[in-house]
Parts: C-alpha cells; sequence; structure tokens
C-alpha cells in the first residue's frame, strides 16, 4: 500500500475492522511515521443497467448513494443507514444472477427500503422517481404511505 502523504511503498497495518463498507485497515508508514486509513471492498461483478432509453450503462453505487443522500437531506438517516440500504439493494441484483437489468428494477427496489426507512425521504424520493408532477398526485401518495402504516 502506498503512502498517501510520502508515496513511500513500505505500510504496516496496525488495526483490522469490519464495516459496512467492508474491510477497513489502520495504516503506518515505515518513513513518514504518518498514519491513514484503507477500506477493501471485494469487486464483484454487477449486471448491467437498461435505462429506459435502452442505453446500457454500467451499476454505480454512488450514483445511487448520491441520489440517496439528496433524498435524505436534513432528515434524521445516518450514513451508515443508507451504505447498508445500498449493500442490500446491490446485493439483491447481484442475487438476480442477470447480465442486464432495467433500472426500473433498481428503482423499485430502492424506493421500497426507502420507505422502510425514511417515510419523509420516500416521499422526496417518489416525486422525482415516480414523477409525481402535481400537489394532488403527492397527496395521494402520502394518503396511500399512512394507509399502509395503519
Amino acid at each position: 500500500m502506498k503512502c498517501p502523504y510520502c508515496g513511500h511503498t513500505r505500510t504496516r497495518v496496525i488495526d483490522t475492522t469490519r464495516s459496512a463498507q467492508g474491510v477497513r485497515r489502520r495504516r503506518v508508514c515505515k518513513a513518514c511515521e504518518r498514519r491513514f486509513s484503507t477500506i477493501e471492498r471485494a469487486i464483484l461483478t454487477t449486471p448491467l443497467v437498461v435505462k429506459r432509453d435502452g442505453r446500457r450503462e454500467e451499476f454505480e453505487r454512488e450514483k445511487l448513494l448520491s441520489g440517496l443522500r439528496t433524498a435524505c437531506a436534513r432528515r434524521p438517516v445516518s450514513a451508515d443507514d443508507l451504505e447498508r440500504l445500498v449493500d442490500r439493494v446491490e446485493a439483491h441484483i447481484r442475487q438476480m444472477g442477470k447480465a442486464e437489468i432495467p433500472s426500473r428494477v433498481i428503482g423499485d427496489l430502492t424506493i421500497e427500503e426507502l420507505k422502510a426507512l425514511d417515510p419523509v425521504s420516500y416521499i422526496r424520493y417518489a416525486i422525482v422517481y415516480l414523477g409525481l408532477e402535481d400537489l394532488e398526485a403527492v397527496r395521494a401518495e402520502i394518503d396511500r404511505l399512512l394507509g399502509e402504516r395503519e
């Protein structure tokens, strides 16, 4: 592992823990003696995402996480909660075992997970994802959500 401070290639691992993102290793550089952390994750293949217009692109975890962060802004949802949500969605699409998956499937999985996590963030995400274009559509979705909770 290369030191991010001095570029030296000899580092020593001083602590290892498992986290939601993968294996976190605390390291110390043998040259400058500064400490830094690395996160190791297995590189697994994910299916291609088929967009509505027919384009195909790689599944981007960060893209999904970014949209969720926007929906959860100023809400009591931790970064770890969002990481775990994306982990579950990513694991589910891998378990499907398909080479290509429609973006709608990923969106449906995400919105169901978000509904269970935080209803207000769900509504924010649903406005964009479900294309709720006016107040009546938003109100109908809120009424449906309230009906499910009872």
